[in-house]
């Protein structure tokens, strides 16, 4: 029951999500609000910041393979970022970095 009524939440804010715009603007609206594209250029680089700060901020850098993979994960998404502009890769590629130096050290 438990597991079902977290699938039901999720769906509920999912599907809430995606009807908030149109709700909002429209569904024929194609003059985006100028609020609406900061946010859109701001938010998802202030997100990846936080998680970052997040991350790493308990990190304790007297043992090497305490801080050493997340650094290096940190490194090589912006590496990758910067590289090919992808997400995905960015996202995969740095946590494949990150679990190879965890089991390595």
């Amino acid at each position: 029951m438990h597991h079902t009524l977290m699938i039901l939440v999720v769906a509920v804010i999912t599907a809430a999500l995606r009807l908030l715009p149109v709700m909002f603007f429209g569904r024929e609206s194609r003059v985006i609000p100028p609020s609406l594209m900061y946010l859109s250029r701001v938010l998802p680089s202030a997100i990846v910041s936080l998680l970052v700060i997040y991350s790493l901020r308990s990190m304790s850098f007297i043992i090497l393979s305490s801080w050493l993979p997340a650094i290096s994960g940190v490194i090589m998404a912006a590496l990758l970022h910067q590289w090919k502009r992808n997400t995905l890769l960015s996202v995969f590629g740095s946590t494949a970095c990150y679990m190879l130096l965890t089991r390595m050290l």
